[in-house]
């Protein structure tokens, strides 16, 4: 592509103008296809949101916490007042200053970081140059008892630049505040501050100040809530233990989910962070859609997304844990929409884990939600009768995406029941999908445009809408965007249809997509959500491009998402972001330090899943390709990216969750000797179809595969019918130079 940041708003005039996905397709021509570093510098990183702190807000926590205390990005705060009505306050704030008050971060060009230990553990770091001093600030949740009922954050200052320096903390507690024993204390004797002996209190200021040497830190430890627990003073001893309990808890935690690894450390690092990430937005059981804002609640297929993509990566019991609260949840105006998914929700948990006695168990629960699509359907059209078109706009309209969605929750729940001896309300779903289908095509050849090109499906049925020439231009357009994927999706037309086709083609061809991710445009004036990407409504344009076996476009989508759509080091999504840079005061900016993206509401759950999602499925896809909705096709390693397998590199994924039981594959290559080999273990359960590809860098061609042996013949694109073989055994594909 060539063009950068530094171009100034010569690339993103252009991509605001683009009907293609310009972004993606230069990275798909590029050699071996799209890449990190292809996105990583076309835009500056996600960094700003509308809050009085400005700079985005990293959510510490621990597994469940009902407290989700936040350390500002830039380090200057913990609980840092937002003062806009998004937005839930938290605690009371902390303010951090160096040397002669500074705030700390104030000045992003002297800042480094923030980042995570190992990467991805949530122990974050970051430091900062003033007045001829560098300082670190470390900062994680307590996972200990009183500590993570608190939300305690503790904290480490230190040198590691200069001799001398200082640091201050500005308490913004209310009401009486007092020092003793090595604590802060409130008017009712409850410790809302523990302090090292380096820290001295001033009452009249409320503040605490440490004059710093090198190799000599101080230490913090804030509790969102006041604790009434006798704690007392934190020093190096404490702060050491509880960063290795907090180190330990977590490390468990990933080790305790499937092996993965690939041969891109930020690729390792990016799904580690957003497991935990996701976790720290559960709050109880409800895995909710963000933390610390107006979106700390549920949606029903949006956080359904995100518990799925939790179960994906092996977390099969804290999943289950999250079913119920998703199973009981209601939206006004959405009821179709979300009996839908649920269904669907509870199918593929079914496959994912076998686990017939929680179908059977939440036998009321899926009643309900058959009976409200299967009651609901209007005895002339044979459709659901008008709802929300979405969310956030109230018109009622025939819906094809909660149609198509509600056809798809009815016939996979048939097949589940199926198989856990619920015969009869399987055969009565069956048939009740099978003509509500036929409805739903009717409508859909009705409804579709054939005057454009290619030609549009609309969300609104009957005329009710009209094509978009750049889907965008609109609020109505840009919704129809994150709505259409859900339409994908359901599979309600089939993957190699050409109602699937036009779909794809009219995203591709009228400003649908940047760098392989939704785009939208809400037209209100919202922070964030002005020509930019709701990236998250992604995921299911991406797993059709996979069932259409189409890697390189979902390649894009997840080099884009770790690029562009997290933040940089710490891997934080949102709802929305802007792809207009803007300083932090949300004036335009292009090449400076201070230049970055507006995000809305970090973080988000739902966000996390689509790289999830996304990465899993690039290496591990159990499809229902049939259409009977039982999963009956297992495709491994079959759109990994050609440069994962340049010689000497290996991908490995052990112990996967999938629809026929775990599964694991270790490849590697050995490309300087002409091979790539394949160590599987394959799950027992009977397969129609196992398929085993090598996607082998540009310049190669797999030209046969053999097992034990038998050589075999590959297909044209490098992938060898494994059918019926199970449990342990190695694939050795040849491959020579074109």
């Amino acid at each position: 592509m060539g063009e950068k940041a530094s171009s100034g708003g010569v690339l993103v005039e252009k991509l605001l103008r683009a009907k293609s996905d310009i972004l993606g397709e230069a990275a798909m021509r590029q050699t071996n296809g799209p890449s990190y570093e292809f996105f990583r510098d076309v835009l500056p990183p996600l960094r700003y949101v509308n809050a009085a702190f400005k700079h985005y807000p990293i959510v510490l926590g621990t597994l469940g916490g009902l407290l989700k205390p936040r350390l500002i990005s830039n380090g200057s705060a913990i609980n840092a007042r937002a003062n806009l009505g998004t937005w839930r306050e938290v605690g009371f704030p902390v303010m951090f200053a160096v040397g002669d008050g500074e705030t700390f971060g104030a000045d992003l060009a002297r800042l480094t970081g923030p980042k995570y230990e190992h990467g991805y553990l949530p122990i974050v770091q970051m430091s900062y140059k003033h007045d001829g001093a560098e300082y670190a600030e470390e900062s994680f949740a307590g996972v200990e008892e009183p500590f993570s009922t608190h939300g305690a954050v503790f904290l480490e200052f230190s040198l590691t630049g200069g001799k001398v320096g200082k640091v201050s903390a500005k308490v913004g507690a209310e009401g009486t505040v007092k020092a003793e024993d090595g604590c802060l204390r409130n008017d009712q004797g409850k410790t809302l501050v523990q302090f090292s002996s380096d820290w001295k209190w001033d009452e009249a200021s409320r503040m605490l100040t440490a004059h710093l040497q090198a190799g000599h830190n101080a230490f913090l430890c804030i509790f969102t809530e006041p604790s009434d627990r006798s704690v007392g003073s934190v020093g190096s001893d404490r702060y050491k233990r509880q960063r290795e309990l907090c180190t330990k808890f977590w490390s468990n935690l990933i080790n305790r989910g499937m092996t993965l690894d690939t041969p891109e450390p930020i690729v390792n690092d990016a799904w580690r962070s957003l497991v935990i990430g996701t976790l720290t937005c559960l709050k109880g059981d409800e895995l909710c859609y963000s933390a610390g804002n107006i979106y700390e609640r549920l949606f029903e297929a949006e956080c359904g997304d995100g518990m799925r993509g939790l179960l994906l990566f092996g977390y099969r019991d804290d999943a289950k844990k999250m079913l119920p609260p998703l199973m009981a949840y209601q939206q006004q105006g959405l009821a179709f929409h979300d009996a839908a998914f649920k269904l669907q929700l509870l199918a593929h948990y079914y496959w994912l884990t076998r686990d017939a006695e929680f179908i059977r168990s939440h036998k009321d629960d899926w009643r309900r939600s058959t009976e409200v699509i299967t009651s609901g359907r209007e005895p002339g059209s044979g459709l659901l009768p008008p709802e929300n078109y979405c969310g956030d706009i109230s018109e009622q309209v025939y819906s094809l995406n909660s149609n198509a969605n509600a056809w798809r929750g009815l016939r996979d729940l048939s097949a589940v029941l199926a198989e856990v001896g619920e015969n009869y309300e399987s055969a009565r779903l069956a048939d009740e999908a099978k003509g509500f289908k036929s409805a739903i095509l009717d409508a859909a050849d009705k409804s579709e445009f054939r005057d454009t090109d290619p030609p549009f499906m609309p969300i609104a049925l009957f005329g009710k809408e009209k094509p978009y020439d750049m889907i965008t231009d609109t609020m109505i357009g840009s919704y129809w965007n994150l709505i259409i994927p859900y339409v994908l999706g359901s599979g309600v037309f089939g993957d190699d249809s050409e109602s699937t086709g036009h779909i794809l083609d009219y995203l591709h061809l009228h400003g649908g997509i940047c760098m392989g991710l939704i785009r939208f445009d809400q037209h209100s004036g919202l922070f964030a959500n002005e020509k930019g990407i709701d990236d998250l409504y992604t995921l299911r344009y991406v797993m059709t491009l996979l069932r259409r076996d189409d890697p390189e476009r979902a390649i894009v989508s997840l080099y884009g998402k770790l690029a562009q759509g997290l933040t940089r080091d710490t891997f934080i999504g949102c709802e929305g972001s802007g792809l207009v840079p803007q300083d932090e005061d949300g004036l335009p900016a292009t090449a400076s330090a201070t230049a970055g993206r507006p995000m809305y509401l970090p973080p988000c759950s739902s966000s996390n899943s689509l790289f999830l999602w996304n990465l899993r499925y690039l290496m591990i896809q159990d499809w229902d390709m049939d259409d009977d909705g039982k999963p009956e096709t297992l495709r491994l390693m079959f759109a990994t990216p050609k440069r994962w397998l340049e010689d000497g590199k290996t991908i490995r994924i052990e112990r996967a969750p999938t629809a026929f039981g775990e599964v694991s594959v270790v490849m590697t290559s050995h490309l300087k000797k002409g091979e790539v080999v394949a160590e599987v273990n394959a799950p027992e359960r009977a397969l129609e179809k196992t398929l085993l590809r090598a996607r082998v860098p540009d310049g190669w061609k797999v030209v046969s595969a053999a097992v034990g042996s038998k050589t075999q013949p590959v297909d044209d694109r490098g992938a060898l019918d494994i059918t019926g073989m199970k449990g342990k055994f190695s694939v050795v594909f040849t491959a020579v130079k074109r």
